[in-house]
């Protein structure tokens, strides 16, 4: 059967949870700098956005960047499997998905990392893309990602696919501004790390999880 539509996904909030991982190697930078670490919830609210964001967000100096940075991966490595799940119906979605679109993930997370973590949970053979951090000059909320995930499915399926039939599922402002830029669909989902208040600006459909948000993209490709 040929599918028309593609499905977009976001990771973190999205599909898992490396809460616990992420947090525990955010706090060992600061360790590894003899530096006073942030309260966790002021980690937590950062997820989603690019590591040098969510460093400078909670006030580490622009020159101080990179090495955050490399002591936080350092850690990310050697934990994440163990400390990421599926989020509740993630693997459902991902089933239903795949029966009538082709899949991609847009995500900040570094693309390796991100593939190890789905191989990990059985789930990558389903994507046929998985674009990560380190493989776009402008992350989201610009629009690169999304183009450059759609460039490389369209390469594989050998043909073109309408935008409209395109679909960015995210938990944050920063997917559905990724969207609006690339013109497609952007679904907000509940599940993750953005406000419902904040993704209310956007004026794009809401789910409460990416399950939800599945179903809705197939009534909608459907049509």
């Amino acid at each position: 059967m040929k599918k028309e539509a593609v499905i977009l996904f976001d990771l973190d909030g999205t599909l898992i949870d490396s809460t616990p991982a992420i947090v525990e190697s955010f706090l060992h930078a600061y360790k590894v700098h003899n530096a006073t670490p942030p309260e966790r919830s002021g980690v937590i609210q950062s997820i989603g956005h690019t590591l040098d964001s969510m460093f400078a967000q909670n006030g580490v100096k622009s020159e101080d960047l990179q090495s955050y940075v490399s002591a936080y991966r350092e850690c990310y490595r050697a934990r994440m499997e163990e400390g990421t799940t599926l989020l509740e119906g993630a693997r459902e979605a991902i089933l239903q998905a795949h029966s009538f679109a082709t899949l991609g993930v847009v995500t900040t997370k570094r693309g390796d990392f991100s593939v190890k973590l789905l191989e990990s949970f059985g789930v990558l053979k389903y994507f046929t893309i998985v674009l990560g951090i380190e493989q776009v000059e402008k992350p989201k909320p610009d629009s690169e990602p999304i183009v450059k995930a759609l460039e490389g499915i369209e390469v594989s399926l050998g043909r073109e696919i309408a935008r409209e039939k395109c679909f960015m599922i995210g938990d944050t402002i920063l997917d559905l501004q990724a969207a609006k830029n690339a013109r497609i669909n952007g679904i907000g989902v509940l599940c993750g790390y953005g406000s419902k208040e904040s993704l209310e600006t956007f004026n794009a459909p809401l789910c409460k999880d990416t399950l939800e948000a599945v179903a809705f993209v197939k009534r909608i490709a459907n049509r």
